[in-house]
């Protein structure tokens, strides 16, 4: 199931333009992008580069729930998200947003019932209803947490219910918005499994994620916002290793900030540094091991 952006800008209602901004007060401006069925696509961006906005569009907030100028057109499954009623949208986009707080009913006094909500308002049969809550319990890792209260949890186990619950509605098409935003490291890791074992099923996944890190490792693709705009895209290895990547703002890899100081200190070769923990460590025996040569 592709999505395509052909030719989308997109400014939010009553948007006031700053003197001197360059983006005349749109989140986003003529974004020209495909992704293809089971891509997963890391996109990266400061703070206000348009991430989230880019994200919501292709759930359909954008315009069914937030209005304002939208501007070409955003296909899902060949459908345009303008045309298409919220059922439909809802049946093939699932979107987990960064505080999962904000995405708990509040309405429900167990995470079974709060995973089965979803189901049960599109009105599917009760032994299907129990089906599709009990592989999405399993898939997020949260069987065991399914009589507990969903706001007795913690952070990382509501993000993992929030996720259950999307799950439950059998998107094909997951899109995430710095789901990790607010996790401690463990809750971190456990929400990337998640979205590793997912790709591994044939989800398409969109992750905007500022743990580059993390995109190094589990995204096909990277796509850089810089001001509403995407100035590059392409497989992580090239993304991250351009030489124009620090004008938008965005490091690369840690690891590759580490190879680079060791290439500048005479230690290793310079160029192809590491973007993963693996290719770190690779690269670490090879310095060591020259050095006590």
């Amino acid at each position: 199931m592709s999505i395509i952006f052909e030719e989308v800008s997109y400014k939010y209602p009553a948007t006031e333009v700053r003197p001197g901004d360059p983006r005349g007060g749109w989140a986003l401006r003529h974004i020209n992008l495909t992704i293809e069925p089971g891509e997963l696509v890391g996109v990266v961006g400061r703070n206000g580069a348009g991430k989230s906005t880019l994200c919501v569009m292709i759930s359909g907030l954008i315009p069914h729930f937030f209005h304002g100028d939208l501007r070409g057109r955003v296909l899902v499954d060949g459908v345009n998200t303008q045309d298409a009623a919220g059922t439909d949208l809802i049946t093939k986009v699932g979107i987990l947003f960064q505080n999962p707080f904000e995405q708990l009913t509040g309405v429900t006094e167990t995470v079974y019932q709060e995973v089965a909500f979803g189901p049960e308002n599109l009105g599917r049969p009760i032994d299907e209803i129990r089906q599709r809550v009990d592989e999405a319990l399993a898939a997020a890792g949260v069987r065991a947490l399914a009589e507990r209260h969903p706001f007795a949890l913690s952070g990382g186990q509501q993000q993992r219910v929030a996720l259950a619950s999307v799950l439950a509605m059998r998107p094909q098409i997951m899109v995430l918005d710095e789901p990790t935003s607010q996790l401690d490291p463990i809750g971190t890791d456990e929400v990337f499994e998640i979205v590793h074992r997912m790709h591994g099923q044939g989800y398409t996944i969109l992750l905007a994620e500022h743990k580059v890190e993390a995109l190094a490792e589990l995204a096909t693709r990277i796509v850089v916002l810089f001001e509403g705009k995407v100035v590059l895209d392409g497989p992580p290895a090239e993304v991250f290793r351009a030489a124009n990547l620090s004008e938008y703002r965005v490091l690369p890899p840690s690891y590759a900030l580490l190879g680079h100081a060791l290439a500048e200190r005479a230690l290793r070769p310079a160029g192809g540094e590491p973007l993963t923990l693996k290719d770190a460590a690779i690269m670490l025996r090879q310095v060591t091991g020259r050095a006590a040569s």
